[in-house]
């Protein structure tokens, strides 16, 4: 349960991350209001806070997991984000970049 809990958490954080700071090129509203934006900035890092520290205990301890799956984590939702907000174009550079985040987070999960 930590595990999902972690992930969720992650995923979540990430995509508030990727309106905070892509959001205002697209939107005018979110341009217009950057103390509200900021403001964003204190239940990211609550989220984050608790996805690391509910990794930390599913890894018995280990740090790196949690930066190696946040890593993966974060890029596959920046990707997923670009394509669904921005209309960024699915490349096959950025495919080869999407596999390899799910590699990294594959392999600090199952890699014992």
């Amino acid at each position: 349960m930590k595990l999902v809990l972690a992930i969720l958490c992650g995923i979540l954080a990430q995509v508030w991350v990727f309106f905070q700071l892509q959001g205002p090129l697209k939107f005018q509203w979110l341009r217009d209001h950057t103390w509200f934006i900021m403001l964003w900035g204190i239940p990211i890092s609550y989220l984050f806070t608790i996805s690391v520290r509910y990794f930390v205990e599913y890894f018995g301890g280990a740090i790196w997991p949690s930066r190696l799956i946040g890593f993966g984590v974060g890029t596959s939702v920046f990707i997923v984000m670009a394509y669904l907000v921005f209309n960024e174009p699915f490349t096959t550079k950025t495919g080869i970049c999407l596999f390899l985040s799910i590699l990294i987070i594959l392999i600090q999960l199952f890699w014992k």
